[in-house]
């Protein structure tokens, strides 16, 4: 198999992947190993969706119609057929059509999405809810380098921690308009009560 930039193996999982996000995986189902060998040869990338119906072991999955490139960023084969990848996201890109193997695994004809835009001013709150996280957490609990002061950066990572379904996240990597993602996860933490417990701790 191999890829053309704009058709690309698909990986559907139970998750949502965030450009510039890092993706811990173990990959043993034998499609799933096929495609990581290519893409390692290859140096391209898979794409990651979230499932719209279906699971991630056994029949191929339906997707979501947007999703994120992975790169590999690091593997190792602890034992045969089994690889252990670290991945990390890049451009988040619209499926156009798909293709299934005999094997299961999808390809997809894609369209790579604009960058999103840079507002002029970044949410404090949610500025504040990042970095008392990372204080928390440590630095190494979100892909570095930080950069607190970046809306883009920050509307993914927050993403990427609250704890919301996945569907939730999977609105918030489809919006195309940061300062519009900055209002989705505002109204997140106070729906799920994080501003106002923050508020109260400090």
């Amino acid at each position: 198999m191999s890829a053309s930039p704009d058709e690309i193996p698909l990986f559907p999982l139970g998750t949502v992947l965030f450009p510039g996000g890092l993706l811990p995986l173990k990959v043993f189902e034998q499609r799933y190993v096929d495609m990581t060998k290519t893409c390692l040869r290859d140096s391209t990338p898979f794409g990651v969706c979230l499932i719209r119906e279906g699971h991630e072991v056994g029949q191929p999955a339906a997707p979501h119609g947007i999703g994120c490139l992975a790169h590999i960023a690091q593997w190792d084969v602890p034992h045969p057929n089994l690889f252990a990848v670290l991945a990390r996201g890049g451009k988040r890109f619209r499926i156009l059509d798909t293709t299934v193997a005999g094997n299961g695994l999808i390809t997809a004809r894609i369209e790579t999405l604009p960058e999103p835009t840079q507002p002029d001013a970044i949410d404090r709150a949610c500025q504040e809810v990042l970095r008392l996280a990372v204080e928390r957490a440590g630095a190494e609990s979100v892909p570095g380098p930080l950069q607190l002061d970046n809306p883009v950066w920050v509307s993914y990572r927050l993403a990427e921690i609250l704890p919301v379904s996945p569907q939730e996240k999977q609105a918030l990597l489809e919006e195309t308009d940061t300062a519009a993602r900055l209002d989705q996860l505002r109204n997140l933490l106070i729906t799920h009560g994080i501003i106002e417990n923050i508020n109260k701790n400090n």
